[in-house]
C-alpha cells in the first residue's frame, strides 16, 4: 500500500528511498533501469543501463556516444527511464530531457571503472556489426598491451548523459491489481503530486 502522506514532497528523495529499499532487498542490480529513446521521426528503442549518480540535477548513466542510444539521444534529447523491482512489487518511471556530461565529469567516473571496463570502452564499436568475436578479442589484447602500466585516457566517443526529469511516476503493486500510482509533475518550478488510477 502506498499513500500520498507517505511520499516525500521531492521525487528525488522518494527515489533515493526506493533505491535504498531495493538495495536492502538484495536485488542483483538495484540500479538497473530501462532507457527508452527514439529517433527524430519517432522510432523507439529500449535497453537496460545502470544508474551511476542521482542528484538534484538528474539521473546519470554512461555509454558509447556512437552507439544506437548515444546517437538517438544526441539527435532527440528526450528520454524515459524505468526501474522495476519485482521482489518489492515496485516500479518508477522518469521522463525528461537529456544533456551530455562535460568531458571532466565523464573522466571522473571513467577512471574509477575496473581496468577491463576501461579497455572494453576503447575496444568495442558498440552497436556496430561484429563479423567475428575474435576481432574484438584481438583488439582487447592489443589495447591491454598498449596501455600496460599507463593511465588509460577517456575515449573521445565515450561518456555520460544526464536525464533532467520533468515527470516521475511511483507505482506500488497490489495483489488485487488495484495498484497505487502517484505522478510528480514539474510545473513552474514546483513538483505537483497526483494519484493516478491503476
Amino acid at each position: 500500500m502506498l499513500l500520498e502522506r507517505d511520499l516525500q514532497p521531492d521525487p528525488f528523495r522518494e527515489l533515493e528511498q526506493w533505491l535504498h529499499a531495493a538495495e536492502k532487498a538484495k536485488m542483483v542490480e538495484p540500479t538497473a533501469m530501462v532507457l527508452a529513446t527514439s529517433t527524430p521521426d519517432g522510432k523507439p528503442s529500449a535497453r537496460v543501463v545502470l544508474l551511476k549518480s542521482l542528484t538534484n540535477d538528474g539521473l546519470v548513466f554512461f555509454t558509447n556516444y556512437e552507439s544506437r542510444k548515444g546517437r538517438e539521444l544526441r539527435q532527440n534529447p528526450r528520454a524515459a527511464l524505468l526501474f522495476y523491482w519485482d521482489i518489492l512489487l515496485r516500479q518508477v518511471r522518469v521522463e525528461g530531457r537529456v544533456s551530455v556530461l562535460s568531458e571532466a565529469e565523464s573522466y571522473e567516473y571513467f577512471k574509477t571503472r575496473p581496468l577491463m571496463s576501461r579497455i572494453g570502452a576503447w575496444s568495442s564499436k558498440q552497436s556496430e556489426v561484429l563479423p567475428d568475436r575474435e576481432i574484438l578479442e584481438k583488439e582487447v589484447e592489443r589495447l591491454k598491451q598498449k596501455f600496460a602500466g599507463k593511465e588509460i585516457p577517456l575515449p573521445p566517443f565515450w561518456g555520460g548523459f544526464r536525464l533532467i526529469p520533468s515527470e516521475f511516476e511511483f507505482w506500488q503493486g497490489r495483489e488485487s491489481r488495484l495498484h497505487d500510482r502517484f505522478r510528480y509533475s514539474l510545473r513552474r518550478g514546483q513538483w505537483t503530486i497526483e494519484r493516478l488510477s491503476p
